[in-house]
């Protein structure tokens, strides 16, 4: 029997928008090559891998290219299989140990809330070919200690309208860049996209870790700790975000669209 692989639509309550990740229960640890190797087979912006250690679930995420430290929607989505597929109890809450520390997640009705670090950019420059791959003026500009650039824009048209040029955005070392702007539609706060051609990603559908990034900057501007950003990608999601602390929790909800199998056994871990 092969090994169960489902796919969740993340930050999303409707199948086919939000942003889609592959989610694999594992019986123990695998391989990293042979997890490398489905990821890129699968061909999502994010598959995620879990395993039951003592009191937590371990979990890696990979893009078709790399692993990653931090990844919210394949976060959300893995919670969302626990708890869906029978791995854990509806009430329980979701621990998960990754390379970003300890995770948590809980269902908060027909919400999953995440708690996550807050990631905050400070100012600074971002090197020219970045900048100019946008084709939109700069309002400010900054940088997370993950090496994601944050430039926020005049408007939430000007964020929609982007066409970046990826090679170009990809000419310089980056981790990702987060384009936002206020938002100009009722009800919601501000809104961004994210693109990480350098990650394999040209631009990724819903990326809650952006949102540790986001958070914190429009707290600042706005003057709130409860904020709702609409990531406007062709497939848009929407992402509660609250601060805490040292801490922010990220809200979205979860639909399942997919359930297979991968034929023979996951590779064990060297």
């Amino acid at each position: 029997m092969g090994q169960p692989l489902i796919q969740v639509d993340a930050f999303t309550d409707r199948p086919f928008r939000g942003n889609p990740a592959a989610v694999c229960v594992l019986p123990g640890p695998a391989d990293a090559g042979w997890m490398q190797s489905v990821a890129r087979e699968m061909n999502l912006s994010e598959t995620a891998f879990l395993h039951r250690e003592e009191g937590v679930f371990r979990l890696r995420w990979f893009t078709p290219s790399v692993e990653v430290a931090l990844c919210g929607h394949a976060t959300l989505a893995s919670a969302h299989v626990l708890w869906s597929e029978g791995h854990l109890a509806p009430s329980a809450q979701a621990r998960f140990a990754t390379l970003s520390g300890l995770l948590t997640a809980e269902r908060r009705g027909d919400w999953i809330e995440l708690d996550f670090p807050l990631e905050p950019a400070v100012a600074g420059d971002a090197p020219a070919e970045i900048l100019d791959s946008l084709g939109a003026p700069a309002v400010w500009v900054g940088a997370d200690r993950n090496g994601r650039y944050l430039i926020e824009l005049a408007s939430e048209a000007a964020v929609r309208d982007l066409a970046p040029d990826f090679a170009r955005m990809a000419s310089r070392p980056n981790h990702g860049v987060i384009v936002t702007a206020r938002a100009g539609t009722p009800g919601v706060d501000f809104v961004s996209r994210f693109f990480a051609p350098n990650l394999g990603i040209d631009e990724d559908p819903v990326t809650g870790s952006a949102h540790c990034a986001l958070a914190p900057y429009w707290a600042e501007r706005l003057g709130r700790t409860e904020m709702t950003g609409h990531q406007v990608s062709a497939r848009g999601g929407v992402v509660r975000v609250g601060m805490a602390g040292e801490r922010v929790t990220l809200q979205g909800q979860a639909v399942t669209v997919l359930r297979g199998e991968l034929t023979g056994a996951a590779g064990a871990a060297a």
